[in-house]
């Protein structure tokens, strides 16, 4: 374990110098000490540091190793939906146990961070079928249980109390799973589709999950329409489909449900997300700059939506547009992972909250 946080301790390091170089070098991959050829390097405004984010995803590409516990049998383990609503759950568990993936730890000794590969999706289906109540507490004891023979058999659980080890939910419900013990998951990261602050989301340990809803078909998400801001004509969209989404400038995501798949699809297609909500963090805000590509209305001000959109000066819209297809890299799902897309910007944010626990 010593070695490990000694690489975490160089990783931080090298994580601040890189920050500190904000316009002070000239920006190119040779100020960065990669031994793997770089095909992207984030530039521009719209990621809070470029030069921070761009070394931390080479640090966690060199040394972030992640162990997926085997423990537990299909389908309430090992197992998440891979096709249509909350398959983004399903997509990650499947990557993070991949015999190819590059983060996956030979050896649990080895392991900067633990995998709990809980299907919340799945036990909500099996253990709530017929769905006869909404008691959430089969579903919080099949994971407190979990976590029991885990801690029981191996030593990694107890002695962070939890605060390397994480899970993957998509399911409205996966908030709920801590509320039954909340001591047992204090330290516990969460990467969640539902990361409303209301219920319970912590920005600084917890991480919000783009949610994908995957066609039944071959592809992995919605087509790249790519429509020019000449073509557009519809000021704001709600409801359709994909061919409505691309003539449209801007996409209404609201409410508690801004956790939806309409975020991510009005991005793909080029539109500038309207994000209604006062409590919702959105995906990948430790390194993007999200006022940079969206706008924001607080829920009291809904009946002025009209107003607002329409008071946004054309060059802003433009500028808003042109920022969402610089980031569009980022919330697409390839199968296996590739760098920068959507499953391998969700283990940077792991990375970075791992960064943040210092073990002795």
């Amino acid at each position: 374990m010593e070695r490990l946080e000694e690489g975490l301790a160089r990783a931080r390091a090298a994580i601040r110098e890189a920050a500190g170089r904000r316009g002070r070098r000239s920006y190119t991959s040779s100020n960065y000490n990669n031994n793997q050829t770089t095909t992207f390097i984030p530039r521009g405004s719209i990621y809070r540091n470029p030069y921070a984010f761009h070394q931390s995803y080479i640090e966690m590409e060199k040394r972030f190793k992640i162990w997926a516990y085997k423990q537990g049998e299909p389908p309430l383990f090992h197992r998440g939906p891979m096709r249509d609503i909350y398959s983004i759950e399903g997509h990650v568990m499947d990557e993070l146990e991949s015999v190819g993936n590059p983060f996956a730890a030979r050896d649990p000794k080895e392991a900067h961070a633990f995998f709990l590969p809980v299907g919340i999706a799945k036990i909500v289906r099996y253990l709530y079928s017929p769905r006869l109540d909404y008691d959430r507490r089969r579903l919080q004891n099949v994971v407190a249980d979990y976590i029991g023979v885990l801690a029981n058999k191996y030593p990694y659980w107890n002695r962070s109390a939890g605060a390397d080890h994480f899970f993957v939910a998509c399911h409205d419900w996966g908030p709920d799973v801590s509320a039954g013990n909340p001591e047992l998951f204090k330290n516990l990261i969460r990467v969640l589709c539902n990361a409303n602050t209301s219920e319970g989301f912590q920005p600084t340990r917890d991480v919000s999950l783009p949610e994908i809803k995957v066609p039944g078909g071959l592809g992995l998400g919605p087509p790249d329409l790519n429509q020019s801001p000449d073509n557009r004509s519809a000021l704001a969209f709600f409801a359709g489909d994909y061919s409505n989404i691309g003539k449209t400038k801007t996409r209404i995501s609201n409410g508690y449900e801004v956790a939806s798949p309409r975020l991510i699809e009005s991005m793909l297609v080029g539109c500038v997300p309207v994000i209604i909500s006062d409590g919702y963090v959105l995906p990948f805000s430790d390194v993007l700059d999200w006022s940079r590509l969206s706008v924001h209305i607080p829920v009291a001000r809904i009946p002025d939506i009209k107003i607002i959109l329409e008071g946004i000066p054309r060059d802003e819209y433009l500028e808003k547009q042109k920022q969402v297809m610089k980031v569009k890299r980022h919330f697409v799902v390839h199968r296996p992972a590739q760098p920068f897309d959507l499953i391998h910007m969700v283990l940077h944010s792991v990375w970075l909250r791992r960064l943040n626990v210092r073990l002795q």
